[in-house]
């Protein structure tokens, strides 16, 4: 699965898949995950947030 289909992702497969490449590739750093990949930041946090995942900064994660 390709990050550019997030938005029908089911949000569980999706946080892992953002979990992982936050930290494999990007050390924590959302911000550059969504510029680089080109995600829109506010739908992904709402999607996730909706499934009740939070980003947790200290920890570069969605929990």
């Amino acid at each position: 699965m390709y990050l550019d289909k997030y938005e029908t992702m089911d949000p569980i497969m999706l946080m892992s898949m953002i979990n992982m490449k936050l930290r494999d590739e990007f050390n924590g750093d959302l911000i550059e995950l969504t510029k680089t990949y080109q995600i829109d930041y506010e739908k992904l946090t709402a999607k996730l947030k909706a499934a009740d995942f939070e980003f947790i900064n200290e920890i570069g994660q969605f929990r």
